[in-house]
């Protein structure tokens, strides 16, 4: 069988339904909900070209799950039942085009503007961002109220969430030691530094139903984090298999690890190695054409996570299955193809914000 007809395969997990493919729609940052976190017209049309385009997953840009931990301006918001209307629409409608739909859990920590968020707090006090460190109490609220918001996503009838535990937003704050300097029961060992996120897992796994699926992201560098620590959790995570997938983002699934000590093999393969039962693992970064999502596969992952490649064409997925050798557009491209893959102004924007992605309007 060709690596190709491999992506083609449908992928079942412990909970919930079976992905129709191998490919899943990383969570994207995209500006364009309304200033209250409920869901716009924008939004809506960009996640559902999306599932219509042939994602086996599709997945929300990150949203938060406390008013306080809005990381972007035009964030989703799950974290108040005015959410739930647009976020009913948004299942219901990602359902009818045949993907799997989840909703993915954020809370930005100190990574929250405080023009946004007005106090600004984390695992402990920053003096970079003014950020103060949170009572033991609030760490328990945070913690409820990622629960809570996956129950709102079941509610709204998401198949499953996504619990971002990466890229230095509240988790990855915690599971740091260098941004976690916590006395109490969630600082000080690995293993109080991850209780966090394990008593998210465990919550969300047990206030929701045995059809929902629950999934992880992580990332293993940058931001305070060190690979060793981050390899042990994602060895206990697999190993509990309370969750049903691991969405591991590794910036470049070609790279090798940046600590010294481990280079010589690829950063991914630290992870493809760890048995995992029945828990599917991802990889997210730099797949932008047919045979990179087919290498993924090949390396030892389940899916291939899908980021730039989905912004620059809606159907990635199945123009990958249609013709094996499928390659991304090559950059910059001109605002209307954009627009025409369903970007709107707001999302726009922020694209332009990234370097050689949007090509220069003649004067």
């Amino acid at each position: 069988m060709t690596k190709t007809n491999r992506l083609a395969e449908p992928l079942s997990l412990a909970h919930g339904p079976a992905w129709k493919n191998r490919f899943m729609l990383a969570p994207l940052t995209n500006l364009q909900s309304h200033e209250d976190g409920c869901l716009s017209d924008d939004e809506f049309r960009w996640l559902t070209m999306r599932a219509e385009g042939g994602f086996g997953l599709t997945m929300t840009c990150a949203a938060h799950v406390q008013a306080g931990g809005q990381g972007f301006p035009g964030q989703l918001g799950i974290w108040d039942d005015r959410h739930l209307e647009g976020l009913t629409r948004l299942a219901a409608a990602i359902k009818t085009r045949g993907s799997v739909s989840s909703v993915q859990l954020h809370h930005a920590g100190i990574r929250s503007p405080k023009e946004l968020v007005g106090e600004v707090v984390g695992a402990s006090d920053d003096a970079d961002t003014g950020a103060r460190a949170m009572t033991t109490a609030e760490v328990e609220a945070a913690r409820d109220a990622f629960i809570a918001a996956a129950k709102r996503a079941e509610k709204a009838g998401f198949d499953g969430v996504e619990v971002h535990g990466a890229h230095g937003y509240l988790l990855a704050q915690f599971l740091s030691a260098e941004t976690n300097r916590r006395s109490d029961a969630y600082g000080g060992s690995l293993e109080n530094r991850a209780r966090l996120t394990f008593e998210i897992v465990d919550g969300i796994r047990a206030a929701c139903g045995p059809d929902f699926q629950l999934g992880i992201r992580l990332s293993p560098e940058r931001f305070g984090l060190k690979l060793a620590e981050v390899i042990d959790v994602a060895s206990e995570l697999l190993g509990k298999a309370k969750i049903d997938f691991l969405d591991m983002s590794l910036w470049d699934v070609n790279k090798e690890p940046a600590e010294e000590e481990f280079q010589g093999k690829p950063l991914m393969e630290y992870f493809t190695s760890l048995p995992r039962g029945q828990v599917r693992l991802g990889a997210a970064g730099k797949i932008m054409s047919g045979a990179d999502a087919a290498a993924v596969i090949d390396a030892g992952c389940d899916f291939a996570v899908i980021g730039r490649a989905a912004i620059l064409r809606h159907d990635f997925p199945n123009r990958v299955l249609a013709d094996a050798a499928y390659r991304s557009p090559a950059l910059p491209v001109t605002e209307q193809h954009l627009r025409d893959e369903g970007l709107g102004d707001a999302f726009l924007t922020y694209m332009r914000g990234w370097k050689g992605f949007v090509a220069e309007e003649a004067a």
